[in-house]
């Protein structure tokens, strides 16, 4: 496999493991999914529409998102927002986030100075 297959793959990993906390941390107030995924965009956040819609509906499968419909315009729109469990669980991604950056930037230097 060419580096550059492999890197890209590496990548992929690394972010598909950030990409649920980016979400659950974008969804402080109800958001549909377009405006989600805009919302991430303006923060630096790629992600494409094929790879958040299926996150939104595992995430709330999984009790971490509640979801609703809005259909006061001509285009039903569903909302997505934190449940009581998924506030919680991200509180705690949160924190398990920083605690392993803070890690991660201490190894990094490490190497970096050797």
């Amino acid at each position: 496999m060419p580096d550059d297959e492999l890197l890209s793959g590496l990548i992929t990993e690394l972010r598909r493991g950030t990409l649920t906390l980016a979400v659950l941390s974008c969804l402080s107030k109800p958001r549909y999914g377009y405006s989600l995924l805009q919302d991430m965009e303006d923060k630096g956040i790629r992600v494409e529409a094929n790879t958040l819609y299926p996150l939104l509906r595992r995430l709330e499968t999984q009790g971490l998102l509640a979801s609703s419909w809005d259909t006061a315009e001509s285009r039903p729109r569903k909302y997505y927002s934190l449940s009581h469990r998924g506030r919680a669980l991200s509180a705690q991604m949160r924190e398990e986030w920083r605690r392993m950056s803070c890690e991660m930037e201490r190894l990094l230097e490490e190497v970096e100075q050797q």
